[in-house]
């Protein structure tokens, strides 16, 4: 399978609204399964392939009918640049075509077509979301008003300096919340695209755990195995 390169020009730290349910404490969380052996290199790429021929129709048409204003011609590339930690993310390129990408560690990674159908229909949701557009517009009210307030207090040299800092507050106070409502609708996806988003999930359990971190980006992969499952169940 030939590696493809990639435009990169405005990805994620990484629309109509579902009904997203918040994670409670009543819920259980998901139990650990055996992970299973990594598998070799010619059968992660041809996971691989079978999932993207599976899951982009699948994430297409949730986009079109979702967000029928979205450029919903979704691109899957590999990011196999050197020294790459396993990751997916979601981008776009200089015409506003969504790309999903996937570094070459994460398909070594995953055990199963489940875990890499979940990965990517959790990021075409980040794009059906608008999540881009919506993190943009955070950080650019949060530039906006840190920056009134340091004028206010007559602190004109740090004007600059409170506008940067307004701009990563803004463009993270959501993104918890952002990547939950991905792995609702991804939830949503991966099990109308035939695979099982529970099992998908298990993918959570191979990755560090961000916990509750101040202005972190990820929340606890405790809220987001709980989110899944409660999507899974009303399905």
């Amino acid at each position: 399978m030939r590696f493809l390169p990639i435009v990169l020009i405005a990805a994620l730290a990484a629309c109509e609204p579902v009904d997203v349910t918040a994670p409670t404490a009543e819920t259980p969380v998901l139990q650990q399964a055996p992970a299973g052996p990594r598998l070799s290199q010619r059968a992660a790429l041809r996971n691989f392939s079978s999932v993207v021929a599976t899951v982009e129709p699948v994430a297409e048409r949730y986009c079109r009918q979702r967000s029928p204003n979205l450029n919903c011609d979704f691109r899957i590339v590999v990011d196999d640049r050197p020294g790459q930690p396993a990751n997916a993310y979601q981008t776009l390129d200089r015409n506003g075509r969504p790309i999903i990408a996937f570094t070459v560690p994460l398909i070594a990674e995953a055990r199963n077509r489940d875990e890499l159908a979940f990965v990517m229909a959790h990021e075409a949701a980040h794009h059906i979301r608008g999540h881009i557009a919506r993190q943009q517009q955070n950080a650019t009210v949060g530039a906006l008003v840190f920056g009134q307030l340091a004028g206010a207090l007559g602190a004109s040299n740090s004007v600059d300096t409170a506008q940067q800092l307004g701009a990563t507050v803004g463009a993270r106070t959501y993104s918890k919340n952002f990547e939950l409502e991905a792995d609702a609708l991804g939830t949503e996806i991966t099990a109308a695209a035939g695979y099982d988003p529970l099992k998908g999930a298990q993918f959570f359990f191979r990755i560090p755990d961000p916990g509750n971190r101040f202005l972190g980006t990820h929340p606890a992969n405790a809220d987001r195995l709980r989110t899944v499952q409660e999507v899974a169940a009303r399905l």
